[in-house]
């Protein structure tokens, strides 16, 4: 059997009526291509997030992966967690992403961190309940939830945090500087381009995602996260029109 990835080509067609995005069959079954093509920085905050797990995962804590499509936080976080006795609990309200998920997860190979289990969700990440947890990761996710739930999905990631506690959170963000946001969104299409997507393609994704998808400043970001709690809370990568921040509960 070939390794090699479906290739996304959803877009490549005209269509006369763009549907709103959607994490369905279509698009699990070329989301590794997708991301890749399409996610500047991706695989490097991956291995961040593994890291940052090796360093702040707790002993006989819970780690949670909010909005884990197909797993690849929770592995990067079970790859890096050295302390003993600790629980991955991956959510995602997709189940054609969780059942994907469910045969990645079993046939990933991470070295020493295999004893650390995941516990894949299919839920609404609003009705999970976060508690004992050391490591929190909502990789690309809050820019799907209503703007304002936003600050109650994070007051629960605070107050579940133990002290010493880290919250992981990556996002599409948008400048109030218009020169700079125009700048940041060519550079941006210039990479899609780099990876073979057509104008039609950047285009039609694009009108697909404005529908559900509400990106906002790293300044808002940043203000919310200190609004519910975190002393410690910046921006540690950043690409174009993707950036990543890391919060601390003290």
């Amino acid at each position: 059997m070939s390794d090699q990835q479906p290739f996304d080509t959803l877009y490549s067609d005209k269509l006369a009526d763009i549907s709103h995005f959607n994490f369905n069959d279509a698009v699990v079954n070329v989301f590794p291509d997708m991301i890749k093509r399409s996610v500047p920085g991706y695989n490097t905050i991956l291995g961040m997030i593994s890291d940052i797990a090796g360093r702040y995962v707790q002993a006989n804590s819970h780690c949670y992966d909010l909005g884990c499509s197909l797993g690849a936080a929770s592995i990067a976080m079970r790859n890096g967690i050295s302390a003993d006795n600790c629980h991955i609990i991956s959510i995602d309200n997709s189940p054609a992403m969780i059942d994907r998920c469910k045969t990645i997860i079993h046939t990933a190979s991470p070295h020493a961190s295999r004893s650390t289990p995941i516990r894949l969700i299919c839920d609404d990440i609003a009705n999970i309940t976060i508690e004992n947890a050391s490591m929190v990761v909502l990789n690309f996710t809050l820019q799907f939830i209503p703007v304002d739930k936003r600050l109650l999905l994070l007051q629960k990631v605070y107050d579940g945090l133990l002290p010493g506690g880290t919250l992981v959170l990556s996002e599409k963000v948008v400048f109030t500087d218009e020169p700079h946001q125009q700048l940041m969104t060519e550079l941006y299409h210039n990479f899609k381009r780099a990876n073979g997507y057509s104008e039609l393609e950047i285009a039609q994704k694009r009108t697909a995602l404005e529908a559900v998808m509400r990106p906002e400043t790293l300044e808002v970001h940043k203000q919310r996260l200190k609004n519910v709690g975190f002393n410690s809370a910046d921006t540690w990568f950043q690409c174009m029109t993707f950036a990543s921040l890391i919060a601390i509960k003290s």
